[in-house]
């Protein structure tokens, strides 16, 4: 005897056997106990979630001879003939293969010979979206007054294609898709009779790639213990199977991307391209993984929600800490257009590379979610003493306010009368430069001193960002208490930023000049000259 898929091989036959439809099933049975079932019905959901299984059930259950409790006995000669397809009062349709305004009539037709056995003649409508207007319009009358014998059950995944007109003749039940939790349950039970061998972790991954689908879950079991076959599954074998990728990728990547570093996210892609992994899975586990971790940094998300283990729920709060929500809201909507794409390109290397260089890179949009990005991108390269060039106007001044209007300059200072201890920070500021940190001395890179009024020293520095940190009250005293320690001189200091032309730079003149000398001499002829002469020449301090 050949071999049966899982999926097959553990169809439910009773209600008892279903799974996750609690709320259909229970409907069901008390409409067939009290002999008040609809003579129409529509089954929609997602696939894989019990539609084409309840109905089969349903239609043995209405014809079966004694019926336990709204179920189908299956020991009967009614519940034996539908099980084995040789049924006169089934008939199964499949409307994506017959969706013709002929496949329809016939159907018509069809309805109107009661069956020869059993009471009721049920006809099951697969993917009944699938037919068109005009098979539609031939089915209305019948579906909306058929013979008392027939029962419709149509089913279908795409709900919102099937006109109005039908939808408000049938009874609706909505399948929803079947929890994690409630697929791992029935994962558990099947591996124990099929006597496999299978890692726990493993088990919930396969109902977790099954996307709320018990017949996907089966399929993606059948595979892995295909492929192992005689050994046991494990978590790491069940992602070489699928195609999937290990959590820590999503955490290298993150990492990458948030760091800008476009190497790195190549070198990941690169690894898994190598590897066989299907880079649109790779897409929807990455969304699922920031998904999760939007939910661990809004609210007390816990595991129940997250479905995570209490391993990757810690390791998962790490990461938390690394983005902020509107970068994660971001990164979730590029990716997710990415696996719209995904479906239709032809070249799926170049579009999940293209889409990561965007994350990379938020100049390359102009969203709102991509320029808080890259205001993030700037502090943390201010915050990591990155120098950055200011090419516009002064914060809260537009270009179109023109230039800032000119404030009373001060008076040029001479560099003669140089206070003693702006002299000794003249005379000490490569030693100050020494001594400050790495981020402090980015933001002096450049920097001179000079000398204020009222003995006060200024910093002139390069661009406008140094000024603006050394002048804000969290880091005022960072330069100040710097050069103290150098000079054990306590002043007060001032930064100045004089490069967009607001103040003029040769106010500052650089206090370092101050202390050079020069001596002028005037020499006709050195044989001229003794040494009395000599003490009437002065010597100068250069300007």
């Amino acid at each position: 005897m050949s071999y049966t898929a899982l999926y097959r091989k553990f169809r439910p036959r009773t209600f008892d056997d279903v799974k996750g439809q609690d709320h259909i099933v229970t409907t069901l049975r008390n409409q067939i106990k009290n002999g008040r079932m609809s003579h129409a019905y529509l089954f929609c959901g997602t696939r894989g979630t019990g539609k084409t299984s309840i109905a089969k059930i349903f239609a043995r259950a209405v014809n079966c001879e004694s019926p336990v409790d709204g179920s189908p006995c299956g020991e009967c000669s009614m519940c034996r003939s539908i099980a084995e397809g040789s049924s006169m009062n089934v008939i199964e349709i499949d409307a994506a293969s017959n969706n013709g305004v002929d496949n329809v009539r016939q159907i018509v037709d069809e309805v109107t010979y009661s069956p020869a056995l059993g009471k009721f003649k049920v006809y099951i409508i697969d993917e009944v979206h699938m037919l068109s207007p005009g098979a539609f319009n031939a089915l209305l009358k019948t579906l909306e007054e058929p013979p008392s014998y027939v029962i419709f059950i149509l089913a279908t995944t795409e709900v919102n294609r099937i006109p109005i007109t039908i939808l408000s003749r049938c009874q609706r039940y909505d399948f929803r898709r079947i929890s994690i939790d409630t697929i791992t349950s029935r994962l558990d039970e099947l591996i124990s009779k099929e006597g496999l061998s299978v890692e726990e972790r493993a088990i919930r991954y396969i109902a977790k790639t099954a996307d709320g689908s018990m017949r996907d879950a089966l399929s993606l079991l059948d595979q892995c213990a295909a492929f192992y076959f005689g050994q046991e599954i494990t978590y790491d074998k069940a992602l070489d199977v699928l195609g999937a990728v290990d959590t820590g990728v999503f955490s290298s990547m993150l990492r990458a991307v948030l760091k800008s570093n476009v190497p790195e996210v190549m070198r990941i892609i690169e690894e898994m391209i190598i590897q066989g992994r299907e880079l649109g899975q790779f897409v929807n586990d990455m969304t699922w993984y920031l998904r999760n971790l939007l939910l661990l940094k809004i609210s007390d998300a816990n595991e129940d929600v997250i479905d995570l283990s209490s391993e990757n729920m810690e390791l998962l709060k790490e990461e938390a800490s690394l983005a902020e929500d509107t970068v994660i809201i971001r990164y979730i909507r590029v990716l997710s257009e990415l696996s719209n794409k995904l479906r239709y390109s032809t070249q799926k290397r170049i579009a999940v590379e293209v889409c990561f260089i965007k994350l990379c890179v938020p100049a390359m949009e102009t969203n709102e979610d991509s320029l808080l990005d890259r205001i993030r991108v700037l502090e943390e390269k201010l915050e990591n003493g990155v120098n950055i060039t200011y090419s516009g106007p002064p914060a809260g001044q537009s270009a179109s306010q023109g230039p800032a209007p000119k404030e009373e300059q001060p008076k040029p200072i001479v560099t003669k009368a140089l206070p003693e201890d702006i002299k000794a920070v003249a005379r000490d500021w490569s030693k100050i430069m020494s001594e400050c940190d790495e981020m402090i001395g980015k933001y002096l890179k450049g920097s001179y001193p000079s000398a204020g009024e009222d003995d006060t020293l200024i910093v002139v520095v390069q661009d406008y960002f140094s000024s603006q940190r050394f002048n804000d009250p969290d880091h005022s005293n960072e330069l100040k208490d710097l050069i103290a320690s150098v000079t054990h001189k306590e002043m007060n200091v001032k930064v100045v930023y004089t490069g967009d032309g607001s103040t003029p730079r040769d106010l500052y003149p650089d206090a370092r000049n101050g202390l050079e000398e020069k001596i002028d001499f005037e020499i006709e002829d050195i044989d001229d000259i003794d040494e009395d002469e000599l003490d009437e020449y002065e010597i100068e301090e250069r300007d």
